[in-house]
């Protein structure tokens, strides 16, 4: 009886298909590949960031004699504290006055991972003494890692930790989550889920509310 040769064309395809997801989660690597698939689907336009429809300005109201201007609003997260990877504790309150990009995100997250690239691309463009980019993840294995990870990808915007308890304002039922945050406070827009933010709507928003 002739002994049948091992081949690799008599393994079914899902058992390959499973033996390498297998191997990049051993590695760790899952994350990785699964955030390049969805970056390439960012490239394509397949997900822009929502923008709202019109920016609110702030009309001057006048007040009579008889009654008291109302105070100002009370900004969102106040009393949150984020520390940044230089290990430098930041009051949140104290960025009111400059349109915010907050994005929530971790390093386990494929989606995160994916819009990243997209994200540092519109840092590049924008930041400025009017604009506070403010990358703030919630990986739970301490700044060491963090800081690992974004010194070997190599972006150079703001990444902080929370210090403090998670503001109300701030929790969301997934991430990546990304508020826009007027100059007075107040979000104006919210992304569930990954987006390609670097856009040309995306940069003449942010832009018209920082004026």
């Amino acid at each position: 009886m002739s002994k049948q040769r091992f081949s690799l064309k008599n393994i079914p395809g899902w058992v390959i298909i499973l033996a390498v997801f297998g191997l990049l989660y051993a590695t760790g690597l899952h994350t990785e590949a699964i955030g390049q698939v969805q970056r390439l689907l960012l490239a394509s336009g397949f997900k822009k960031a929502d923008i709202p429809m019109a920016v609110e300005t702030n009309t001057p109201v006048s007040f009579s004699s008889a009654i008291s201007p109302l105070p100002a609003p009370k900004m969102v997260g106040t009393g949150f504290k984020i520390t940044g990877l230089d290990g430098k504790t930041v009051n949140f309150e104290t960025l009111k006055g400059k349109v915010i990009f907050l994005n929530v995100w971790a390093t386990w997250c494929p989606p995160c991972v994916a819009e990243m690239p997209n994200i540092q691309s519109l840092y590049n463009k924008l930041y400025s003494n009017k604009i506070a980019f403010v990358m703030l993840s919630v990986d739970r294995g301490g700044m060491g890692k963090v800081k690992k990870y974004i010194e070997k990808k190599g972006y150079t915007f703001p990444v902080y930790l929370p210090h403090s308890n998670f503001p109300e304002e701030f929790q969301s039922p997934s991430i990546p989550t990304t508020y826009i945050i007027s100059p007075e406070g107040k979000i104006v827009a919210t992304q569930v889920g990954m987006a390609a933010y670097d856009t040309k709507e995306m940069r003449e928003y942010l832009l018209q509310l920082a004026k």
